[in-house]
């Protein structure tokens, strides 16, 4: 499919023309031409009428099957573009939902493609009534009114059918994330821009290979692999890449898959450090706004500085510090930032960051553990291990284990006939059972 494609930028509206080429070339576009334009936005056409002449001129030279715009377009907007230039207009979001399409696999991924995709046809829809009933004679593909009005029937009961099948597939995830964590998981979700290296880093951390590609939204399906941090017992999910002004009907209807960063007890915002430093910031910006708008920025979170290997020590100190006060100057409480090589398994200060950060989450706390029956310890040591750290190790008649364990967890050290204490700050203990 041959495609031109159009970028008007201006001082609100400052787009990537790399991204925006990116983007073309994911989809499978072949680009016959680009044009720029630096102004406003026209009400009525998005881009000046001298621009909309060369636009008309280059559309009569290449013949292409879309002109697509790197700005979003109004459905006016689409309306008029498509009666001036005799050939479809499409904007950024239609482009990238074809992009999804191409890369959905799962039921779920294709029915919030299909979901998102019917948010973003309702207003086009709404217009081409509204000018039918102008006498513009606007049918939606072809159709009279009477057609659209159904269409439009149709598209909301679709919706409706989506957002239950949804629903359940929510519901049955939350029951399987209530049961990971009962069975003492850490759980921690990859997040960030797309083509960030998040699946690479998900493969370096679960010794998986899961399918990872140098181009964007390689992941529309959430995967979950587990791995063992010094014993302890960690679930990994990539989730959906973000981009620059991620829209709401987009936000909404991957709902379910972002969801896992709501749930996550550890969130890893990946960044890929061998850009340049503006586009590591635009990029870190938009990660920060989408985390904003999922209402995630409370939670713990460690900056991965993804490809460390195809730049200098020197420059991933100096971004690491530009990222540190941009996220101090917004107060939000970052872990640390760290510097890893996805791709060449160099993992070493993640591993460190999360060693810290998982004793301070909520879901711990220390205790004394006490083991009357000296036949047992070996178990309850490796249970412990399992979910938390070893501090102290007393033994006698009776072995005491002070340790950081998930609270979870206590009911099972419990069943194996174990007594337990929290400990307070003096390192007293009070008891919580006795399996005895």
């Amino acid at each position: 499919m041959r495609a031109i494609g159009v970028i008007r930028k201006s001082r609100r509206e400052r787009v990537s023309r790399a991204e925006f080429e990116e983007l073309l070339r994911s989809a499978g576009y072949e680009v016959v031409a680009i044009l720029e334009q630096n102004r406003e936005e026209h009400p009525k056409y998005n881009i000046g009428r001298g621009k909309l002449e060369e636009l008309r001129e280059l559309v009569n030279e290449f013949k292409p099957d879309k002109v697509i715009f790197a700005n979003k377009l109004s459905p006016s907007q689409a309306y008029n573009l498509w009666k001036e230039l005799k050939v479809e207009v499409i904007d950024r979001w239609q482009l990238v939902l074809e992009i999804f399409e191409k890369r959905a696999h799962s039921t779920e991924a294709k029915l919030q493609v299909e979901l998102a995709s019917l948010q973003y046809e309702v207003p086009l829809v709404k217009e081409a009534i509204r000018r039918i009933k102008l006498g513009d004679r606007a049918g939606f593909k072809g159709m009279g009114e009477y057609q659209t009005q159904q269409y439009l029937k149709h598209i909301r009961y679709r919706m409706g059918r989506i957002r239950r099948e949804l629903e359940r597939v929510k519901a049955d995830r939350e029951v399987k994330r209530k049961r990971r964590e009962e069975v003492g998981f850490i759980l921690l979700a990859l997040a960030g821009y797309t083509n960030a290296g998040k699946s690479t880093l998900l493969n370096a951390l679960a010794g998986e290979e899961i399918e990872a590609r140098n181009q964007m939204f390689t992941t529309l399906d959430t995967t979950t692999r587990r791995f063992k941090l010094s014993g302890k017992r960690v679930l990994v999910t990539d989730t959906v890449g973000f981009i620059d002004g991620l829209p709401p009907f987009i936000v909404e209807a991957f709902h379910s898959t972002l969801e896992e960063i709501v749930k996550a007890d550890i969130i890893l915002l990946v960044l890929d450090a061998s850009e340049p430093w503006g586009e590591i910031r635009r990029k870190l910006l938009a990660s920060l706004h989408v985390l904003r708008e999922l209402k995630t920025l409370d939670k713990p979170m460690i900056v991965v500085l993804n490809k460390r290997d195809l730049t200098s020590e020197e420059d991933i100190l100096d971004k690491a510090e530009r990222i540190r006060e941009i996220v101090e100057e917004r107060g939000i409480s970052v872990f640390r930032v760290v510097s890893i090589s996805a791709k060449l398994g160099q993992l070493g200060e993640l591993y460190d960051a999360l060693e810290e950060v998982i004793l301070t989450l909520p879901k711990y706390g220390a205790f004394e553990v006490i083991v009357k029956e000296p036949e047992k310890v070996p178990q309850v040591m490796a249970l412990i291990n399992a979910i938390g750290d070893v501090l102290a190790v007393e033994y006698g008649a009776e072995t005491r284990i002070k340790a950081y364990v998930q609270t979870g967890m206590i009911k099972e050290l419990i069943r194996l006939g174990v007594e337990i204490k929290r400990l307070d700050q003096s390192g007293e203990g009070k008891s919580l059972g006795d399996g005895q």
